[in-house]
């Protein structure tokens, strides 16, 4: 029987609020193996989830977290700004695996301080790495395990088999374990390449159940999805498919 791609649970999953605890709870609760949120840094240093650097503040303002220290945010937004490494000690206790979606250079360093200091290396792995941070981090000693984002453009304005090249040597040249790909990009043709070249193909973010079950009949090894109850629904019956063949 084929082993079923990774569950991954994007931030903001089953209709809860992104960058929120009741989002890692549901992805917790329903067993899922991975949970992605999005990473930033204030101004003194905390990396904190947040996709935009731009901010909601009390009285319809907007500040940029990057300027703001974790106290000042705090004081002034609209909610309180979620910490990495309150998000990051629920993973521990729970015995899951969490994908931080580096959204800024900025955020690379503090947060692999944080995750060492955790002793959380191997529960912890890197996304959000266009070519250059996947490089950065790589010649910065950032030894956590990272997915390189594939290059989007490359598939629009070049063949897909040269897109497709592209993505396995920068994926190695940066020292990454696999492609993040979006699923709409993805064909055998570049999962056949991925392998040949030792990376794994991770898939974001996936709605419906036929894309799902054609991801996962293709061998992709995670998908990423905000309704992470269907993909388990999807896993169930295939399941029970291929124990029926048996």
């Amino acid at each position: 029987m084929r082993e079923f791609p990774l569950i991954t649970a994007h931030t903001g999953c089953m209709g809860h609020p992104a960058h929120s605890l009741e989002s890692l709870c549901a992805a917790l609760k329903l067993g899922c193996d991975v949970y992605e949120d999005d990473i930033r840094v204030t101004r003194d240093g905390v990396p904190v989830l947040a996709h935009d650097d731009e901010m909601p503040l009390a009285g319809g303002r907007r500040g940029s977290l990057a300027e703001m220290t974790l106290e000042e945010l705090n004081d002034a937004s609209t909610a309180p700004v979620l910490e990495l490494a309150d998000m990051l000690g629920w993973i521990r206790t729970a015995g899951r695996v969490m994908n931080l979606d580096i959204k800024s250079d900025e955020a690379l360093e503090p947060a692999f301080s944080l995750v060492k200091r955790l002793e959380m290396t191997e529960r912890v792995f890197l996304s959000g790495c266009g070519y250059g941070r996947a490089l950065l981090a790589e010649r910065s000693g950032i030894s956590l395990r990272k997915l390189l984002n594939v290059d989007i453009d490359s598939f629009l304005h070049s063949s897909y088999g040269e897109a497709v090249r592209q993505a396995c040597e920068e994926g190695r040249s940066a020292g990454c374990f696999g492609l993040n790909v979006p699923y709409q990009a993805v064909r055998p043709e570049l999962l056949d390449a991925a392998r040949r070249n030792g990376l794994a193909v991770y898939v974001w973010t996936v709605a419906e159940a036929g894309d799902m079950r054609r991801m996962a009949e293709w061998g992709v090894d995670s998908i990423t999805t905000r309704d992470p109850a269907l993909l388990l629904s999807v896993r169930e019956e295939m399941t029970k498919a291929e124990e029926s063949m048996d």
